[in-house]
C-alpha cells in the first residue's frame, strides 16, 4: 500500500556519490540506515501528496523538464527538520535559479488543479536533500559530527525529475532537465 507521491530532482553521478557517501557513513556507524533500506535515491523533494493521479502528473513535469536547464547546486550546510522523523539533511544554497525551478513548478502544478500542501508551497518550501531519517534522538550529536566531517560545500548539478511512489520506493518516471522547448 502506497503511503504517498513525491516529485524529487535527482543529481549529476558525481553530486549523487557524494550524497550516498554520507548515508553509507551514516550507515556504517549503524546511526541510519533507512534511506538505503527503502532504496531511496540521493534528491530534494519538491513536492509531495498522499493521493495524486501519477499519469496527470507525468505530462505535467515532462513538459516541465523540456522547458529546464540542469540546475547548479551547492550543498553548503546540514540541517534537521523539526519534526518526529529525526532527519538530516544537507541544505542546497538556496539560490535565485533553486527558488525559480521550484516556483516555477509550483505554478504548472496549481494550473492544473494539483494540491499543494503547505510545506511545499514556495514560500514555506525548505529545499533539503536528506541523508539520514529517524536518528535516534540520542545519536543526533554523533551523527551532526559526522557529517561535519564531509567536505562541505559539495558542488554540482541537478539534472532529472521524476515521481515516485513510497515506501519503499518506486519511481515512476523521469525525464532529464532538457531545455528542448522553443523561446
Amino acid at each position: 500500500m502506497s503511503q504517498g507521491y513525491a516529485i524529487e530532482l535527482y543529481f549529476d553521478p558525481a553530486l549523487e556519490n557524494q550524497v550516498l557517501k554520507a548515508w553509507n557513513v551514516l550507515a556504517r556507524r549503524q546511526i541510519s540506515t533507512q534511506l538505503i533500506e527503502i532504496e531511496s535515491r540521493p534528491h530534494i523533494t519538491l513536492f509531495s501528496s498522499p493521493l495524486i493521479e501519477p499519469a496527470k502528473l507525468e505530462n505535467i513535469v515532462k513538459s516541465f523538464a523540456g522547458k529546464q536547464e540542469p540546475l547548479p547546486l551547492s550543498f553548503s550546510s546540514i540541517g534537521s527538520l523539526p519534526n518526529d522523523k529525526n532527519v538530516l539533511f544537507l541544505a542546497p544554497t538556496p539560490t535565485l535559479s533553486l527558488l525559480q525551478f521550484h516556483s516555477q513548478l509550483f505554478d504548472a502544478l496549481k494550473k492544473e488543479g494539483i494540491e499543494i500542501g503547505e510545506e511545499y508551497r514556495p514560500d514555506s518550501w525548505i529545499p533539503h536533500c536528506p541523508v539520514a531519517q529517524e536518528v535516534p534522538k540520542i545519536r543526533m550529536g554523533e551523527a551532526f559530527s559526522v557529517l561535519r566531517d564531509l567536505k562541505l560545500p559539495v558542488t554540482g548539478y541537478a539534472m532529472d525529475i521524476g515521481l515516485v511512489e513510497f515506501s519503499p520506493v518506486r519511481e515512476l518516471f523521469s525525464f532529464v532537465l532538457s531545455n528542448t522547448a522553443e523561446a
